[in-house]
C-alpha cells in the first residue's frame, strides 16, 4: 500500500492504545530504536493513564503511535514512532499533529520532549514543526558500549 497523504489519512484508523496493542507496539519500537522502551514501559504508561494512541491502516497494520503525559499545564511527548516501512510518508507529522491536538484538548499550554542528538531525522522533524531547543540533559539516554548520550530538550507553545 502506498500512502497518499492527500486522501489516505482519512482512511486510517486512529484510536486509543490498549493492552492488546502492546505486542505490535513493542515490535515496532524494537525495530526502529536502538534503545527501545520495554513492554513494561508501555504497560506502565497505560496503567498510569497517560494518553496513548495508535495509528493503523485500513487492514489494521500498525503504522505508528505516541504517548503523552499531562503535568499541570505542560504536556510531555514521551514516545512517538512510525514503523520503518512507513517512515518518510508524512505519518510522523500526522502523529505530531495528533499529539499536539491531544495536549490542547487537555488544556495544556506547551509540549516538551527529549530527543537524542544522534537522531537527526527526528530533530529535523521537530524543528520544522516549531519545537525549539530549551536545554540539554547530560547523559540522559543509554548508548552503545555502556556509554550515555545527552538529550536535547525541546518545547513548543500550544
Amino acid at each position: 500500500m502506498t500512502l497518499n497523504p492527500a486522501w489516505d489519512l482519512a482512511r486510517l484508523v486512529y484510536e486509543p492504545m490498549r493492552q492488546a496493542d502492546l505486542d505490535e507496539v513493542v515490535a515496532v519500537e524494537y525495530s526502529v530504536y536502538p534503545h527501545p522502551w520495554t513492554r513494561t514501559n508501555f504497560a506502565d504508561s497505560l496503567k498510569h493513564g497517560y494518553h496513548a494512541w495508535v495509528l493503523r491502516d485500513p487492514l489494521r497494520e500498525l503504522l505508528g503511535y505516541f504517548l503523552v503525559m499531562a503535568v499541570v499545564d505542560e504536556a510531555h511527548l514521551l514516545n512517538v514512532a512510525v514503523a520503518a516501512r512507513w517512515q518518510g510518508k508524512g505519518l510522523g507529522r500526522f502523529l505530531l499533529n495528533q499529539s499536539v491536538a491531544c495536549a490542547r484538548g487537555l488544556g495544556m499550554e506547551s509540549m516538551l520532549l527529549e530527543v537524542r542528538p544522534s537522531n537527526e531525522r527526528a530533530l529535523g522533524i521537530y524543528r520544522r514543526y516549531g519545537f525549539t531547543e530549551i536545554g540539554r540533559r547530560k547523559g540522559y539516554y543509554p548508548a552503545a558500549d555502556g556509554k550515555r548520550e545527552d538529550a536535547i530538550v525541546m518545547r513548543i507553545a500550544l
